[in-house]
């Protein structure tokens, strides 16, 4: 069985995908300590923590514990899941949280792979990008928690760790010799391997070359390939995974809640105002988020029978920078993520079965409100956002998304499947 800690619950969904697409069994963890067993035959189980952003001493604490959940469950290898934009501070966490398996696990020489085509992230020469742009002139550069200026990721992982880092380049993934590479990198102690990946097709050889590795790590896109090697030998893999379907039942009530400030996530709130009532959580005016909760939820109360409403904090970098500069990076995070969190206990007490929320933070406050433990993981409604079935505490089905992810109507469509 594979074992996969993700840093952010909206990474943990988008692995679980990734995996699902290559015809395993994913099971999805939200709470170690009260989620119930993976079904008998389960190939991945996957583990979401919130680990992206918070102190490297308690996200290597908080990894290291989800590590001892997976070895219980007899995990033959894990699979540390981050960000395809490398998201991180010049201090961690990717480097710290990577040390610390490696050493638990005795893994000697672990590859380093961001890039995952499907999401539009590619990286050549070590150099990773955005569609068309160096990540450092992609809009990640603005990100106001994890801003990433450098593209370069040998040297972003090098100021995070103190092993060695190299690069493997990617003549050496398509001329075939990445295993030899990977064994003569360990031969001479080098911790970390950087593989370059353009296509799916080179993503499918790393998987091959690392399916028997002790710890991988890396973003969706190699989950992917490590699951298409797995199926191509035989040692894994089914052709139709079970699980919920991508379109919940239009009869449930729905509303999303949006707190990522990415430019596409922007776009896809713009085209929701557009056609449906929606609530803007303004933490200058209010920065009790308690009260900012409260108002919200008067509001969602005062809307017709039937609407799917949009209850949202995402902003511009100008008005973002603005709140930020008042009420500071931090403080303002912990006001929008708690009232978003107290508004999404109140839609689901109200009713609401079907909750569709944007961004990774965002996600997290809201699954931990909720006390979602594990999910069944269903088919994506867009690459890397996959439909959630839970149980407990009650049935809900629940699409996080990262907030980079997804095309501009992703709301509309999540919330109206049957329209689109």
């Amino acid at each position: 069985m594979i074992g996969a800690l993700a840093d952010d619950f909206t990474g943990a969904t988008d692995i679980a995908a990734a995996f699902r697409r290559s015809g395993l069994q994913v099971h999805l963890v939200l709470d170690p300590t009260r989620a119930s067993a993976p079904a008998p035959g389960t190939d991945v189980v996957v583990i979401g923590l919130k680990t992206r952003t918070i102190p490297a001493p308690e996200a290597v604490a908080a990894s290291l514990e989800a590590l001892r959940h997976l070895v219980d469950l007899d995990a033959e290898q894990v699979f540390f899941k981050y960000c395809s934009t490398f998201d991180s501070r010049d201090e961690g966490n990717i480097g710290p949280v990577a040390d610390a398996l490696a050493d638990a696990v005795g893994a000697q020489c672990v590859v380093v792979v961001p890039a995952s085509p499907a999401h539009g992230r590619t990286q050549y020469l070590g150099h990773l990008f955005v569609g068309s742009q160096l990540l450092s002139e992609s809009p990640m550069r603005d990100h106001p928690l994890t801003p990433m200026t450098d593209s370069l990721i040998p040297r972003v992982l090098s100021r995070q760790t103190p092993r060695t880092v190299e690069l493997a380049d990617l003549s050496v993934v398509r001329d075939g010799t990445l295993r030899e590479r990977l064994d003569a990198a360990e031969q001479v102690g080098t911790r970390y391997l950087v593989v370059d990946a353009l296509t799916e097709e080179d993503l499918g050889t790393i998987g091959a070359a690392v399916r028997r590795a002790p710890l991988v790590t890396g973003a969706a896109g190699l989950a992917a390939g490590l699951g298409a090697a797995l199926a191509a030998d035989g040692t894994r893999g089914r052709p139709t995974p079970s699980g919920p379907t991508a379109a919940p039942s239009p009869a449930v009530r729905a509303a999303a809640l949006a707190g990522s400030c990415s430019a596409r996530t922007l776009e896809q709130v713009d085209r929701m105002c557009d056609e449906h009532p929606h609530h803007f959580l303004d933490a200058l005016t209010q920065p009790d988020p308690e009260a900012l909760a409260e108002t919200a939820l008067a509001w969602y109360d005062a809307q017709p029978e039937g609407s799917t409403p949009l209850i949202y904090s995402s902003q511009g970098p100008d008005s973002l920078q603005r709140t930020q500069e008042v009420l500071g990076t931090d403080r303002a995070s912990e006001i929008l993520e708690s009232a978003t969190a107290a508004i999404a206990r109140g839609l689901v007490a109200r009713g609401v079965g079907r909750l569709v929320v944007a961004g990774g933070e965002t996600s997290g406050a809201v699954a931990t409100a909720l006390g979602v433990t594990d999910a069944q993981v269903g088919e994506e409604a867009a690459p890397g956002v996959p439909w959630l079935r839970t149980t407990a505490p009650r049935p809900l089905d629940l699409l996080l998304k990262s907030g980079n992810f997804g095309g501009p109507d992703l709301l509309l469509t999540a919330l109206h499947p049957e329209e689109r």
